[in-house]
């Protein structure tokens, strides 16, 4: 089940510093997509297992999956890194419709659209297009 309270904001920058200046104020000048729900931990690892083949464990026991760069306060906002698996997997991916209903099976995702995922996919992979033609790494900004 979707938590939709919580927004996950995914963003490219060029460093683990230029990420975590990103904690008071949110990404809006990178260009973020804005999730809900989208937690970048299971559901994002579900993603990559599918994109990569790697395994769901492998993916969640990357050292940058959801490695925490920056917090406020107890939690409330908080700049997370994400895999570069994920962010390749997404550059290199083909078939996105298949994918995201693929995608949509997992439990998490219950109840969600396979074609408004496949959109959300869509700005996924721009975003990684973008991130890996300047050489850099993908975030995820979450808000409570």
């Amino acid at each position: 089940m979707l938590v939709v309270g919580v927004m996950y904001d995914y963003f490219a920058a060029p460093s683990d510093e230029v990420a975590s200046a990103v904690l008071d104020g949110g990404p809006a000048h990178l260009e973020p997509v804005a999730t809900k729900g989208l937690d970048p931990v299971v559901v994002m690892g579900k993603l990559e297992a599918l994109l990569t083949g790697r395994a769901y464990d492998d993916v969640v026991d990357d050292e940058r999956s959801a490695l925490l760069l920056a917090m406020e306060g107890d939690g409330e906002v908080l700049v997370l890194a994400v895999t570069d698996g994920l962010r390749d997997g997404l550059d290199r991916a083909s078939g996105l419709s298949e994918i995201a209903a693929a995608w949509a099976q997992a439990e998490e995702l219950s109840g969600s659209d396979p074609q408004q995922l496949a959109g959300v996919l869509g700005e996924l992979q721009a975003l990684a297009k973008r991130a890996v033609s300047k050489g850099e790494r993908l975030y995820c900004w979450v808000c409570v």
